[in-house]
């Protein structure tokens, strides 16, 4: 693995190991997040994410299901194979990217993320994209796309355009595309997947995006600050990388 990435801004990147080591404590944050009291009680694992903590190229799906949550690990199901399958077309697999999802508790039933659940869980997010500097998020489906692009335009207008776009701190190429869990569905949105997948190498060909300046210390709060002024409990970093399950963090 790398260990530093290219800002496009003339600085030199964070090192790999040291952004790892931060992401293990973002993850032992999350895992004992309480901030959706709701989820908090139903789930079974929070599904902070998987895969290479240097990927140039991010997934962000909606929320863990029921397979996810027991599991622990996103993207397991149907969809996830479907996933694999379209990454070992364009000749990718999976231990080369960063797959988590808008929120990290799964929703009742499945049943549609809340506004309020995708703002509590957004801090978490925003600081996975700052971690491991992703040249190319691809957005899967509505959720993901209208968060990560602040508009409300469904996915079906944006899919297959990318766009640079800041998300957090960090400056993206962000990719709409159909969720896999859609194609499953309706096998007519499979061709439009594929098509869309096919440009996913051309666009990783392409320079990191110029990068924002350093930010203020008060534009984006510490996730830990965040936690600690919500009343959540906060995970002690003494616990170390040895507090996390294996394969939870994929290729950590």
């Amino acid at each position: 693995m790398i260990e530093s990435s290219p800002s496009g801004s003339g600085q030199p990147g964070r090192p790999a190991s040291e952004r790892r080591e931060e992401l293990k404590g973002v993850y032992l944050e999350a895992s004992a997040c309480t901030r959706c009291a709701g989820l908090a009680s139903t789930r079974q694992t929070v599904v902070f994410g998987a895969g290479n903590a240097d990927a140039d190229l991010m997934f962000v799906g909606e929320a863990p299901g029921a397979s996810e949550d027991e599991q622990g690990l996103p993207f397991v199901g149907r969809a996830g194979k479907l996933l694999d399958t379209l990454l070992g077309e364009v000749g990718m697999a999976r231990g080369e990217v960063f797959i988590a999802n808008v929120l990290k508790c799964r929703p009742p039933g499945n049943r549609d993320p809340q506004p309020v659940e995708i703002e509590n869980c957004r801090e978490y997010l925003y600081r996975q994209v700052e971690l491991i500097e992703p040249r190319v998020i691809c957005t899967l489906g509505n959720f993901s796309t209208k968060l990560l692009r602040g508009d409300q335009t469904g996915i079906t207008r944006v899919h297959g355009r990318e766009e640079v776009l800041t998300v957090g701190r960090r400056a993206v190429r962000l990719y709409p595309i159909y969720h896999p869990a859609a194609a499953l569905r309706t096998p007519s949105m499979l061709e439009a997947l594929r098509v869309d997948f096919a440009r996913l190498p051309e666009l990783l060909a392409q320079p990191v995006p110029r990068q924002p300046g350093p930010p203020e210390h008060d534009e984006l709060p510490e996730l830990e600050e965040v936690l600690v002024e919500a009343g959540a409990p906060v995970a002690s970093h003494e616990q170390g990388p040895a507090a996390i399950p294996p394969d939870q963090l994929g290729l950590f």
